[in-house]
């Protein structure tokens, strides 16, 4: 029903910035929060951003200051924007979506997209 499709990731070295895109399509409604996740090899997938509808903004503290998550409502993307970038921000970078429908969530992924940074 609903698909993202990622772009933008690739290897860079330590102090590098990356720009990650995910473009939703096939949805009847408006996504209400999208975001970005990430998962390096043996460890939990952790939230790295999200955003709202409304443009309100969450990061925790690992990525805080030097990632920037933005949409356009218009266009259905999202883009998470990585500056000084850090051997551990080597992992697998997801998108997500939830679209709030008749008081259930509906949560869509992803398929991931590679950033690995070099020292």
């Amino acid at each position: 029903q609903v698909q993202l499709v990622e772009s933008g990731g690739g290897l860079v070295q330590a102090g590098g910035s990356l720009r990650l895109s995910c473009a939703a399509s096939g949805s009847a409604f408006g996504i209400n929060v999208m975001g970005w996740y990430r998962q390096a090899p043996g460890k939990q997938r952790e939230l790295v951003a999200t955003i709202s509808s409304g443009g309100s903004t969450n990061y925790p503290d690992s990525v805080k200051g030097r990632f920037t998550i933005s949409r356009d409502n218009a266009k259905n993307v999202v883009y998470l924007q990585m500056n000084s970038l850090k051997p551990e921000d080597t992992a697998v970078y997801y998108c997500n979506a939830h679209i709030y429908v008749l008081s259930k969530d509906y949560v869509y992924w992803g398929q991931g997209t590679q950033v690995t940074v070099s020292s």
